[in-house]
């Protein structure tokens, strides 16, 4: 079965007409909650432990079955698309739709791993650690929230769920890596091993349903070994462990749709496990899955006026990247200017003599002028969208 966009959303849309945590990239743990308290979900909620600064980390339970399947999201707090993703797939196994998931599996999702730093929108912890390094020092109090569950409810399956930058391409491309997926190695020789296996199964299965919608925009990513990182530990533990990572949609800096996707994923990958179609997969078109590349930043300014002694000429461009930064209860994306831009392509290309407001612009301009074109960039239309 395919699990498209249409089909897939049509519960949420019917049933979603309170806050759709769609309003900002920032998803603090008391925004989440008041969501899930909209939606009666709340109460349903487990504390498993505490963060660094003492916020509980949550965790909600669905189905009965005997497959056990552990998610979680957020571990890097400001990464919440596959978050929002995750309770939609929680509303989605509330469903008649999803009775043999229910039957079949049991599902244990944590939300927001890293709820300190959901609530900085910081990659790291309260204590600035990367809780994806620290498998094995398990030097964090989240850390070990999350072994501990893992070693209690020692599932079949593992989902480890992140966002990724605008930055990455689906191989080398122009098109953004909308989602991509890699099944982590467990040793040094990224050994093939029937955990790791069965994970690129999973990570085939998701990428064929994708390509209907998104072609040519699901990436893979780097497979170099790493013990510190959750997933790379887990799969060396024999648990076939898929990551995710939730990325750019063309003019979707919301990321409204790539959670559309990573709930399809998340929906085709559930659905192949309970009915036992894995083993009819070949892992080789895993492979055939463009390896994701860094070679994209957010504008492109092409066309803009260079005057060595006094005359004009075209043809110079420059590379924006937009910095996200908190600002009270919202992201800003703050433009920078990409000072080596060899290799590198914009994702929107804007032609300068187009815009009044750019078309007399020096592109060696100094840092005053440099500053000014900043700041018209964050009120030109390209950037309205954000």
């Amino acid at each position: 079965m395919k699990y498209n966009i249409v089909n897939l959303f049509v519960f949420t849309f019917v049933h979603m007409k309170k806050s759709d945590l769609d309003q900002s990239r920032l998803l603090s743990p008391t925004t989440l909650n008041n969501f899930l308290k909209e939606y009666a979900l709340f109460d349903s909620l487990n504390i498993l432990g505490t963060s660094v600064e003492n916020r509980p980390i949550y965790s909600y339970s669905e189905g009965n079955g005997p497959k056990k399947v552990l998610m979680w999201s957020q571990m890097h707090g400001n990464e919440s698309t596959t978050t929002k993703a995750l309770v939609d797939f929680w509303l989605y196994l509330k469903t008649p739709e999803a009775k043999q998931l229910r039957e079949t599996c049991t599902f244990l999702m944590i939300p927001q791993l890293n709820p300190d730093g959901s609530d900085a929108y910081t990659r790291v912890n309260a204590n600035g650690v990367d809780l994806n390094r620290d498998a094995i020092d398990l030097s964090q109090p989240e850390s070990r929230v999350l072994r501990d569950v893992y070693e209690q409810f020692k599932p079949d399956y593992c989902f480890n769920l992140h966002d990724q930058r605008t930055i990455f391409a689906a191989g080398d491309s122009p098109i953004p890596a909308t989602v991509s997926f890699l099944a982590p190695a467990a040793d040094p020789d990224r050994t093939i091993t029937t955990a790791r296996e069965l994970a690129m199964k999973l990570i085939v299965i998701a990428s064929n349903n994708l390509q209907a919608s998104i072609a040519g925009a699901v990436g893979r990513y780097d497979d170099g070994f790493n013990i510190n990182c959750v997933g790379d530990y887990f799969t060396a533990q024999s648990t076939p462990t898929v990551l995710f990572e939730a990325g750019h949609y063309p003019l979707d800096y919301k990321r409204v749709e790539t959670r559309k996707h990573i709930l399809s994923s998340l929906m085709a990958m559930s659905h192949a496990i309970a009915s036992d179609s894995l083993e009819t997969i070949e892992t080789a078109p895993y492979f055939e899955i463009p390896e994701n590349k860094n070679h994209l930043r957010d504008i492109e300014l092409y066309n803009l006026k260079k005057s060595p002694d006094g005359m004009p000429v075209f043809g110079n461009n420059m590379l924006i990247q937009f910095k996200e930064m908190k600002n009270g209860d919202d992201i800003d994306f703050v433009p920078e200017i990409v000072t080596e831009n060899k290799g590198l392509l914009g994702l929107q290309r804007v032609n300068a003599q187009e815009h009044k407001t750019l078309m007399n612009l020096c592109f060696d301009a100094d840092d005053s002028e440099i500053k000014n074109l900043t700041k018209t960039i964050s009120l030109l239309s390209l950037h309205q969208f954000v």
